[in-house]
């Protein structure tokens, strides 16, 4: 995709603000290498480190470093690119960073250098955002991931894909105009396992992007289970916060309280809910209901029951019909003199522990990452975006409307179904897209990025 009118020449700290040995000012545009030829005093080579001073206007020096010249297209943004490398205190980079604006440079967006790179055809835009989430990654796997889609490879798979739709798709249409011979050329040309097939690679994307998105966001949990079995002072006991209120009257919880931590470098999103039981108040009512909708949103529940109840109480939640995955906490042990632990049964994890006393909350943890792994194992993870997720789930609802579509004869309108999911793909990878999208991907990049 190429724009035109970038004519703007923009500028911006390409390093964090604040104290640092090296400070690095960027700029990208048409006007760059004339401002860099009047800090420098002679024209910069291009891809030469030029060891110098930075001077002002009236010839006096701002400091002394790198200068290097990238000129486009052979560039990150496409364009002309100067870098200036001085010493990183903050009074120096502003006051290079205020030259350039004198010198007709203007302050650049979030995000505006890898946009440029986008609107000039050097990246797609999930390789922009791959920029993004490599900075922000804090775990070595999220990194490696962020990576795979920045070399392109989550790219390579969605275009791969979308050539095969595209193909169907025109082969299809041709033999509407042989309405004759139509179903001997769709029998012949196996019309039907094609789609199959391509549904099956969507789900195998699908699938490694919501792993991906798990590096990305974080693995979310709810601590359901009736009122005062201690779901909030096992929040506080996974926090290491006093995050919940903790007392002996039952429903103290009565809206979702939110905590984050990082365990093994991995997000992990915690919400505590409401008790589960039988209640005229409405506040309370209000309180189970988010309880219950909370469930249906996140990766994995752990459902909290008193060490003296006999067992937790499945039908609170209707927890046989859930599909993801339940730990089961046996909490106040201290009460009724059972030991700390783990053992399974049925398939599903049972945990003795103490949140009061901080007991057996390292054994609940190490399940925890156990099941983030597992989530995050697939090979060809992707660090996901929510808005390629989105756009998959659509791709695959196309798919499966087209194979409906093929068993009742409807060639048209499989065509169709077709067409929508090659253009759900292609918003992946921002061959179609709003100017609105860009905005709002782009704002929340770095400045000199």
């Amino acid at each position: 995709m190429k724009q035109d009118n970038l004519i703007s020449t923009i500028t911006a700290l390409a390093t964090p603000v604040g104290q640092g040995s090296v400070g690095i000012v960027r700029l990208s545009g048409p006007s760059s290498l004339n401002i860099a030829k009047k800090m420098l005093g002679f024209e910069p080579k291009p891809r030469y480190a030029h060891y110098t001073d930075f001077l002002r206007n009236d010839g006096s020096v701002i400091d002394k470093g790198i200068a290097l010249f990238f000129n486009g297209p052979d560039s990150f943004t496409g364009e002309d690119i100067i870098e200036f490398q001085g010493h990183g205190g903050a009074t120096i980079m502003y006051e290079i960073l205020n030259e350039t604006v004198s010198l007709g440079a203007e302050l650049a967006e979030p995000g505006e250098f890898s946009k440029r790179a986008f609107l000039n055809g050097k990246i797609d835009l999930v390789q922009a955002e791959a920029i993004s989430d490599l900075i922000d990654a804090n775990s070595k796997t999220a990194a490696d991931s962020a990576m795979k889609s920045l070399k392109g490879e989550f790219s390579r798979r969605i275009n791969n894909l979308n050539k095969k739709i595209i193909d169907l798709r025109v082969f299809l249409e041709a033999t509407i105009d042989f309405s004759d011979e139509e179903i001997d050329f769709i029998e012949e040309n196996q019309v039907s396992s094609k789609i199959k097939s391509i549904h099956a690679e969507i789900l195998s994307i699908y699938q490694a992007s919501q792993s991906g998105s798990v590096l990305r966001e974080g693995f979310s949990i709810a601590i359901v289970g009736k009122p005062n079995a201690g779901k909030s002072s096992l929040l506080n006991a996974l926090t290491e916060e006093n995050s919940a209120i903790v007392t002996d009257i039952a429903g103290t919880t009565r809206d979702l309280v939110r905590e984050s931590i990082i365990v093994n470098g991995n997000i992990i999103n915690i919400i505590d809910t409401a008790g589960l039981h039988e209640t005229d108040d409405f506040v309370e009512k209000e309180g189970i209901k988010r309880a219950r909708d909370a469930t249906e949103k996140v990766d994995l529940v752990i459902f909290v029951f008193d060490a003296r109840d006999v067992s937790p109480d499945r039908n609170l939640l209707k927890l046989q019909d859930m599909t993801k995955p339940i730990i089961y906490v046996k909490n106040k042990v201290d009460l009724t003199q059972e030991d700390i632990g783990i053992k399974t049964i049925e398939d599903d994890a049972y945990i003795s522990i103490s949140a009061k006393n901080l007991a057996g909350i390292d054994i609940l943890l190490n399940t925890l990452i156990t099941h983030i792994e597992n989530k995050s194992s697939l090979e060809g993870v992707y660090l996901a975006r929510k808005r390629h997720i989105e756009a998959l789930n659509k791709t695959m609802s196309s798919i499966e409307n087209a194979r409906k579509q093929l068993e009742m004869g409807s060639i048209e309108l499989v065509a169709e179904d077709l067409r929508s999911a090659s253009q759900y793909l292609s918003q992946i990878t921002g061959e179609f897209s709003s100017d609105d999208l860009l905005g709002e991907i782009f704002s929340s990049f770095c400045i000199g990025k």
